[in-house]
């Protein structure tokens, strides 16, 4: 099985397309279970090939001539729809194959312009949404994601990804699932797709700014993801939340964010959560709010009125934590918490002005 293919990549692509399709020609036959065993062994056996063409062996390295020729004949035969789409009609083995095939055939397709497998994937958006469909499955979740992410690396692909909201917010959907290596598979999709091109994603930010974080309940959301009940979720949201915000390219967004103050509300919830991790991360956002030199009355108004606990908070946050630059920052936090006015309520406002002569 695990010998160099004799078979040019033409006909080797052929071979694999005539064995995946082995199962639906011969769906009406009698010895359909004899035509399935046969069709399995075939597709294991072109797809180790093909492995092999593309990743070398022992004896000899990849031939980039060879590889070029078995993308472009992949390309025209659809082969990379059907490895998808026909993935949970195969056994573990061949799972991890095609999951290797397609990685590989894009990885090494980078240095040529226009990328031939790329360009294809653009244009069958459906190859995109079968794999995000695959996160359904337990047994096809994790291939589904590896091949997803590879297929993110593409600035095109990603541009074409970040184009639907909806498949954004199945991603938010999916990493609060309760099976945990789904759900962590799911959310590093979603870190690569918000941290790999910054351009694409500082655009999508600013035009999904609402759709993204929409707080309200039942809306697949940002906002959802932390306040989530799962805690792995809720630290690396959180986490996330602030590399983004301090990213320089995505200014606009930042200051969009720490605007409202529903979202300071948030993050000093977060400020107080059980876990110190969560706490950490959760600070790292807090001080935007803080340092921010152009505070809506709103959010000067929310820090005003629990100044007192907050100083009295951070003064003892996480004091054993050995880091220099942390404790540096807490303290020009807690020095311009302290610096703002006293707060008045508004009726005390009323009665401070004069009367009217």
């Amino acid at each position: 099985m695990w010998k160099r293919s004799k078979k040019p990549p033409g006909e080797l692509v052929k071979a694999l397309t005539d064995a995946i399709e082995i199962p639906e020609r011969k769906k009406d036959s009698k010895n359909i279970e004899k035509h399935l065993e046969k069709a399995s062994e075939q597709v294991n056996k072109y797809l180790a090939q093909m492995r092999i063409m593309l990743y070398g062996d022992d004896q000899s390295d990849a031939d980039p001539a060879q590889v070029a020729e078995l993308i472009d004949a992949a390309v025209a035969a659809e082969l990379p729809l059907f490895l998808v789409r026909d993935m949970g009609k195969v056994g573990f083995e061949a799972r991890k194959d095609i999951s290797a095939v397609l990685t590989s055939m894009l990885r090494k397709e980078r240095q040529t312009r226009p990328p031939p497998l790329a360009t294809y994937l653009y244009r069958r958006e459906d190859v995109m949404q079968t794999l995000l469909d695959g996160y359904s499955s337990p047994d096809l979740a994790l291939t589904c994601g590896a091949i997803l992410r590879e297929m993110l690396r593409s600035e095109t692909l990603c541009g074409r990804f970040l184009e639907s909201m909806p498949r954004v917010q199945r991603l938010f959907d999916l990493s609060e699932l309760s099976n945990f290596d789904i759900a962590s598979d799911a959310f590093a999709t979603l870190r690569d797709l918000l941290t790999r091109h910054k351009q694409l994603v500082s655009t999508f930010l600013q035009r999904e700014y609402d759709a993204f974080f929409d707080a309200s309940q039942g809306v697949p959301s940002y906002t959802k993801l932390l306040l989530s009940e799962n805690y792995v979720t809720r630290r690396q949201s959180v986490k996330l939340l602030g590399e983004i915000l301090l990213d320089r390219i995505n200014f606009n967004t930042m200051s969009r964010y720490i605007a409202d103050p529903g979202n300071l509300k948030r993050m000093m919830n977060l400020l107080r959560d059980s876990s110190k991790n969560i706490q950490f991360e959760a600070f790292h956002v807090f001080k935007v709010f803080v340092a921010n030199p152009n505070k809506p009355s709103e959010v000067v108004d929310i820090l005003r009125r629990n100044r007192t606990k907050l100083i009295q908070y951070l003064e003892q946050f996480q004091n054993d934590k050995d880091d220099p630059q942390f404790e540096e920052e807490k303290g020009i936090i807690i020095d311009s918490i302290a610096q703002l006015p006293p707060f008045e309520h508004p009726q005390q406002q009323q009665q401070q002005q004069p009367p009217p002569q």
